[in-house]
């Protein structure tokens, strides 16, 4: 089988080599991976910035989907012809996470999707929704779950709610469409007008863009009658905390998410003073991504796919990522 490899770091320096197809024994599962979608991790993940230590050769993605074609003797959970996403830590079932299911994560300290076949524990796995591609599943594990802990379980976002999305990746993308599913009022940011009016397509109430607007966390006062948001995904890190603790109701929840924005200072103050809720997510459990796909069926939900790459040309779909070019997800296609 063909399976991309981290040797060295870069962009360029991903190696494409031949392996063996592995055999699963008793309770695992053999997954012949159909498509793999890339998040920002991964690309940190190639280029050597995520984990400058990371123990290499290592397969890179942890996002994929495809159909169980093997299965072990006493595997009970899936069976030959499902299709399938493994979860983004094999070792978080459900609860809260720990230090032991952070160390299981897919194309970080376990290998990825980025090839063609790849056995999993039967317990690592979930259906991927019937109405959904194998690419749309593969965008799933991730940016999907992320969005999903950052409103449902962590924010318990509810009708009415302001919710405030920065950027147009994978995860705003995804919270974006999850928002209106719970029937909350969305305010979303981009430095690309083409970008806010695709957002306005799936349906934000309202858009900034923050080339134009450089104290955006004003506008978001300005929109909600000085009130503040009740929840933000905050993706921008250090660099954009600041604006997001000014932009949050008093009480309100932050989940923080991502560091795309770079560094930056912040009035830890604030955090106290308005009582915000600072949570840090960190993707999710396979209870949550079970949730989350029963709410993906019941609304008929369609991820938001910018490009599809061929397998050949994974190296191209990095360098996209690279760019924050993207609305949405990019994919490689296996």
């Amino acid at each position: 089988m063909k399976v991309y490899e981290i040797q060295q770091f870069g962009i360029e320096e991903l190696a494409l080599v031949d392996k063996e197809i592995p055999i699963p024994q008793p309770h695992q599962v053999l997954v012949k991976f159909h498509a793999a979608s890339l998040n920002y991790r991964d690309m940190m993940m190639v280029k050597g910035s995520y984990n400058p230590r990371l123990k290499t050769p290592l397969v890179p993605f942890s996002d994929g989907a495809g159909e169980v074609v093997a299965v072990g003797d006493l595997v009970t959970r899936v069976k030959i012809g499902d299709r399938v996403c493994p979860i983004f830590m094999q070792g978080w079932i459900n609860g809260e996470v720990e230090f032991k299911k952070a160390r299981t994560a897919l194309g970080g300290d376990l290998d990825g999707c980025l090839r063609e076949f790849g056995i999993f524990d039967e317990n690592g796995l979930v259906l991927i929704p019937q109405h959904l591609t194998f690419e749309e599943g593969s965008t799933l594990p991730c940016a999907a779950v992320t969005a999903w802990n950052a409103l449902a379980v962590s924010g318990k976002v509810k009708k009415g709610d302001w919710v405030l999305l920065q950027g147009t990746g994978g995860v705003s993308i995804f919270a974006l469409q999850f928002a209106k599913i719970f029937g909350a009022k969305t305010i979303i940011t981009s430095g690309s007008d083409e970008k806010l009016e695709r957002a306005k397509e799936l349906g934000a109430d309202y858009l900034i863009n923050y080339k134009n607007e450089p104290d955006w966390d004003k506008k978001v006062l300005d929109i909600t009658e000085k009130r503040g948001v009740d929840h933000i995904i905050e993706v921008g890190g250090a660099g954009t905390l600041q604006k997001s603790l000014n932009s949050v109701k008093m009480g309100g929840h932050i989940a923080v998410i991502g560091v795309v924005a770079g560094k930056g200072d912040f009035n830890h103050l604030q955090i106290f003073m308005k009582s915000i809720k600072v949570h840090g997510i960190f993707v999710g459990s396979r209870e949550m991504f079970e949730e989350m796909n029963k709410s993906i069926s019941e609304n008929n939900l369609k991820p938001v796919i910018d490009k599809v790459f061929e397998f050949s040309d994974a190296r191209d779909a990095l360098k996209m990522m690279e760019t924050a070019s993207h609305f949405g997800k990019i994919v490689v296609k296996i």
